[in-house]
């Protein structure tokens, strides 16, 4: 089995093209995500055939749990798309995912790709997903009673703003130095936390201007990552609709800077770095 090893800003990933749906990934991605015996990555990412868009994407967490959507991997297996196709010099591709095709704007200097520009869907809000366009548009409703919900984690009460991009997110804007929150100690405890049957991704934030943050991220799944896309995502959104953050933000992460682009009206854009790093065979 053939794989391309990528990563965008440091969240990597394992590639492998298919035409087998039905093979057990799971089982698959525990046994290749592995860092010590296996390839070692933060999860499997397939492309499928598609009857809808240019490809399907699937992508499987290192703990074999299956994944909703993933920015980061999405941009990946588009770049990877155009390396494969590089006859081909579209300057939009669809993506099939499990809730709904997305698109990804290719910009192109000299025939070579220089920038992914991946939508991710629109924002939800709240414990009930609620449009977060729809919030902010009824002026009479107070976002953070729709959006922010508190849970208290070894003592501590810890405010979170509820924000889906296709998966969950718990996004908390923190005073302190986010190189120092705790957040092996936190992240576990907020993903399989009462509040959310499903589990969460956790984001844990400091402003620094209306156009920048910094952020760290605990993944459902997989742990602490060195970025996430749809975290990015999640934490503009999140920071805009309470009036912290402008509508393009730069949200550096461990691994790198990721972009993020939301006007309330549309879909959030996401851009950042998609690298293949080697091949390899399984």
């Amino acid at each position: 089995m053939k794989f391309t090893k990528m990563q965008g800003a440091g969240n990597d990933f394992v590639v492998i093209e298919s035409k087998n749906g039905r093979f057990d990934w799971s089982k698959l991605a525990i046994e290749i995500c592995d860092r010590h015996y296996g390839v070692g990555a933060d999860g499997l990412l397939l492309m499928l055939p598609s009857k809808v868009a240019d490809f399907q994407m699937r992508i499987f967490n290192s703990d074999g749990s299956e994944s909703t959507t993933c920015g980061n991997g999405l941009r990946c297996l588009v770049k990877h798309y155009t390396d494969v196709n590089n006859d081909r010099h579209d300057s939009e591709i669809s993506i099939e995912t499990s809730v709904g095709v997305r698109k990804a704007r290719i910009h192109r200097r000299k025939d070579k790709v220089t920038e992914i520009q991946a939508s991710m869907g629109e924002p939800r809000v709240g414990h009930n997903g609620t449009s977060a366009k729809a919030v902010y548009r009824k002026k009479q409703l107070d976002i953070k009673l729709v959006m922010n919900r508190t849970i208290k984690i070894n003592g501590h009460d810890l405010l979170l703003n509820l924000v889906s991009i296709g998966n969950p997110h718990a996004v908390h804007f923190y005073d302190g130095s986010v190189a120092d929150f705790p957040l092996a100690e936190f992240g576990p405890k907020v993903e399989q936390h009462k509040l959310f049957p499903d589990e969460t991704n956790f984001e844990v934030v400091k402003i620094i201007s209306r156009k920048e943050v910094e952020a760290r991220v605990w993944e459902r799944g997989v742990g602490e990552t060195l970025a996430c896309g749809s975290g990015a995502c999640a934490i503009t959104a999140a920071g805009h609709l309470l009036g912290e953050l402008d509508s393009k933000v730069a949200v550096k992460l461990p691994g790198g800077t990721l972009i993020v682009e939301w006007d309330i009206d549309g879909e959030v854009f996401l851009s950042g770095p998609a690298v293949s790093t080697f091949t390899g065979e399984w």
